[in-house]
């Protein structure tokens, strides 16, 4: 009996030792323990699976205990939901004086919360404490009771804060390596945690610095069905899984995958314990996001990339067609399904992110003007002015939610022509960059993310900085004349391989300004259009992760395009027309490999017959179409044999075939530099 007792300290001085947290729901309690005058005698305390309600319920009975409080407990798991037996489970605390009841998992006994709240409390003894834990909160007939206001107070638990989590960590001996790749994983849910800190304490030992950690599908096996319960059915499942990989899910973004029955599905999403409503939408706690894609990804790789296809097409098209106002908040949502890349880290900006995006005002001025200066110098505010009196709509600024203050400012200038040499020599660098590549072609332009000025963390990872970025890529996707984009950086490395990793190289070009050296990351989205991008980042999400947990890196897969210009493509649809019965020549031709081919899908002989066929429909196109069909398509050997066959002078079919090849190279043009999807030649090509 002896060794027992011993034993049984031991066991509760450790977990002790791992209790981390819920500072205030003890502190209430030991409130209520010490009657304290407005302490509250019934303490509800609801919460998802593994949140740490019974581990709480635990650590409230040793304080009730330590205080001298009888104790009983109730596990409604045990108990029939019926008030005959609940009355006698609980039925010492009707019978010992200052007793103290603790009801676990009340979930399994909610149909008893009317008469629970009506006749058991209310028979209680004065001076009883109790504590009910279960998923569901409170019914509102409970909480809108006048005679329980100040007698009831109701917790929702959440997941331990990063501090205490950390600490949680370090109390049961996991090492430090692991402890970012765990927080990340589990978001503080105690249950992840401590499942996730068995593990990695065990792997610890023979574990390299490097390696960090990954749950195993065990760790997500014993997880998911304590975080998430029962489902419905295969649909409700579908749901969940879209819930778990998008950033935000709303009922119109569950119609849009999932068609009808969506407002039920979205109902039943809304009613789970693990999942938070915000305003624009519901999101699951992220310990059970990652459990769910974790499994999605090991039992059904096929469906985890079909789901995910139809998602990203589907955010795609969301970002193309959100006004000015939602740009933002549609590009947000698209990048977080690349989270897994570390393109954006959206829980250290959850953490952070205390800004608003807001386009420029003219009370701005001077604080930009000032912010500008204090970061890279007086030089460089002068350059902002130039463009705050030419460009003030390229100007977006970012305040602080807690004061209102301006706290950081950047400009996406866009321009089809360079401004007056030495106005702005980083803007003269991005010129000169893309003249020496591939210049400009008529009706396109360039872009420039230019200044990126927050002084708190000046161009380092930041709420600020990932904002910027986020509206740059929202404007790049949005923009189908879009030559070439420049992100400016201060020149000292600290941006180099990670702009490299997404496609997006220095340039060997650099500027200065005042004292400060600038450098210009370049991508030109003529050769690598927004969608093959996309992809190649979007291959990060398939990517099965190596042993060190860590992702790798995505394989260049896509075709790079060939930038002609005007004149270029002119001469090059011409020698594709004389090729298309030379294959090895039709091969080697540059159209092979530009954005007209390559989007449409394809092959460059069908388009160019889709094309002839194309031509308006009208008297002239008719003539210009039998010139260029007789030539090019039937085979005669001569323009003599061609002008013949159709029976004119030679002189008027020479005239017919020059404007019929200029209204074929005007359309392919066109398509050329607007994409496949906006011209009549894709339909026509693809029925060829």
């Amino acid at each position: 009996m002896h060794a027992d007792a011993v034993l049984g300290r031991a066991v509760e001085a450790g977990r002790d030792r791992a209790f981390v947290g819920r500072a205030t729901e003890i502190a209430l309690f030991r409130a209520a323990l010490a009657g304290e005058p407005g302490a509250s005698p019934v303490h509800y305390l609801h919460g998802p699976g593994g949140i740490g309600k019974s581990t709480l319920l635990r650590r409230l009975a040793r304080e009730a205990a330590r205080a001298g409080r009888p104790v009983v407990e109730v596990d409604a798991r045990t108990v029939s939901p019926t008030p005959q037996d609940f009355t006698a489970a609980a039925a010492g605390a009707r019978h010992e004086p200052g007793a103290v009841l603790l009801v676990d998992t009340f979930e399994y006994c909610q149909g008893l919360e009317d008469w629970l709240s009506e006749e058991f409390l209310p028979s209680l003894p004065a001076g009883a404490v109790v504590a009910v834990a279960g998923r569901r909160p409170p019914s509102a007939r409970w909480l809108s009771d006048p005679g329980w206001s100040g007698l009831l107070h109701v917790t929702g638990l959440r997941n331990l804060s990063p501090g205490d989590a950390a600490g949680y960590l370090e109390a049961r001996g996991v090492p430090r390596t692991f402890h970012e790749t765990l927080l990340s994983f589990t978001g503080g849910n105690p249950l992840g945690l401590a499942l996730a800190a068995a593990v990695a304490v065990k792997e610890g030992e023979g574990a390299s610095v490097r390696s960090g950690w990954a749950p195993s599908q065990d760790v997500i096996a014993t997880l998911l069905p304590r975080l998430v319960g029962d489902i419905p059915g295969p649909r409700h499942r579908r749901a969940l899984e879209i819930c778990a990989h998008t950033y935000v899910t709303s009922e119109s973004l569950l119609r849009e995958l999932m068609g009808e029955g969506a407002s039920e599905l979205f109902a039943w999403l809304r009613a789970q314990p693990f999942v938070e409503s915000t305003d624009t939408g519901l999101f699951p706690h992220d310990v059970v996001r990652e459990a769910l894609e974790a499994d999605l990804r090991w039992r059904d790789p096929e469906g985890f990339a079909e789901m995910h296809e139809t998602v990203h097409a589907c955010l795609v098209e969301r970002v193309r067609r959100a006004p000015e106002s939602r740009m933002l908040q549609a590009t947000t949502a698209l990048l977080y399904l690349y989270r897994a890349e570390a393109l954006v880290n959206f829980r250290k900006w959850r953490e952070g992110g205390h800004v608003t995006d807001e386009p420029y005002r003219t009370p701005d001025r001077e604080r930009v003007l000032e912010l500008a200066e204090a970061a890279e110098g007086t030089e460089s505010a002068a350059i902002v002015r130039y463009w705050l009196d030419r460009r003030p709509e390229a100007f977006r600024v970012y305040r602080s939610t807690q004061n209102g203050e301006t706290v950081a400012f950047f400009a996406w200038l866009r321009m089809s022509a360079p401004p007056p040499p030495g106005a702005d020599p980083v803007v003269d660098a991005a010129w000169a960059h893309a003249r020496a590549g591939a210049p400009l072609r008529a009706g396109e332009h360039m872009a420039l993310l230019r200044f990126a000025v927050y002084p708190a963390r000046y161009q380092r990872t930041s709420a600020p900085m990932d904002l910027m970025h986020w509206r740059g890529l929202g404007e790049i996707f949005r923009d189908e004349r879009l030559a070439w984009s420049f992100v400016v950086k201060r020149d000292d490395g600290h941006w180099d391989d990670y702009m490299r990793h997404f496609a997006m190289p220095r340039s060997e070009r650099t500027a200065r300004v005042g004292s400060h050296t600038y450098v210009l990351f370049g991508h030109d989205w003529r050769a690598q259009p927004v969608g093959p991008w996309l992809k190649s980042r979007s291959e990060a999400v398939f990517v099965h992760r190596r042993g060190n947990g860590q992702p790798t890196a995505p394989t260049r897969g896509h075709r790079e395009l060939v930038v002609l210009s005007r004149a270029e493509f002119d001469a090059a649809v011409r020698d594709a027309l004389k090729s298309l019965r030379r294959p090895a020549d039709l091969a080697a031709n540059p159209l092979n490999r530009s954005r007209l081919v390559i989007e449409s899908g394809i092959p460059l002989a069908g388009l160019l017959t889709a094309a002839i066929d194309a031509l308006p429909a009208d008297r002239s196109a008719d003539k210009h179409r039998r010139a260029l069909r007789t030539t090019y398509l039937t085979g005669a050997p001569t323009q003599e044999a061609a002008a013949e066959r159709l029976g004119l002078p030679f002189s008027t079919y020479r005239r017919h075939l020059t404007s019929g090849l200029g209204r074929l190279t005007d359309q392919l043009w066109r398509q050329e530099l607007s994409g496949a999807a906006a011209d009549p030649v894709t339909a026509s090509s693809r029925r060829v």
